[in-house]
């Protein structure tokens, strides 16, 4: 099956499910002050790209890039479907993203996860992938329920 992965304008049913779905299960997993994902405003806010990835007629992934300072960026939204879940399709996403945010001139990516066993599997691919925990970034403030990673590019 063709797997292709497109910026997305966040207007179909599937992509709005799916965000749906992702700000469900961070508010079911970690108390609000715990929660930092963009609700659907906030991924449609000037300067960030949203993409997709679509097997065939089927959205299976997600991920956003907003910008933080000049030459850094917030990975943000990464979200796979539970049915997609290790096919490698976060990979395929993650390393879409950082060749964006390379292409873009961006220096440094930077992203915050939970702490909590629930984020394990979300941790271990980001580590895969070269990011380094760090201190928090941005407008973050120390949170025991929060892990932040940066990846110099």
């Amino acid at each position: 099956m063709d797997v292709r992965i497109e910026v997305d304008d966040l207007t179909r049913p599937a992509v709005l499910a799916l965000l749906d779905e992702h700000l469900a299960e961070m508010r079911a997993t970690s108390p609000p002050c715990s929660v930092h994902a963009l609700d659907l405003d906030g991924l449609r806010a000037p300067g960030v790209t949203v993409w997709t990835l679509w097997e065939g007629e089927e959205v299976l992934a997600c991920a956003a890039l907003t910008p933080l300072s000049e030459g850094e960026g917030e990975l943000k939204s990464m979200r796979t479907t539970a049915a997609a879940r290790g096919r490698g399709f976060g990979a395929r996403m993650l390393e879409h993203v950082l060749a964006e945010a390379r292409a873009r001139g961006l220096r440094r990516v930077s992203l915050e996860t939970g702490a909590e066993p629930h984020f394990a599997p979300a941790r271990r691919l980001y580590e895969r992938h070269g990011f380094e925990v760090c201190a928090p970034f941005g407008s973050y403030r120390l949170d025991p329920l929060s892990v932040y990673y940066t990846r110099e590019l």
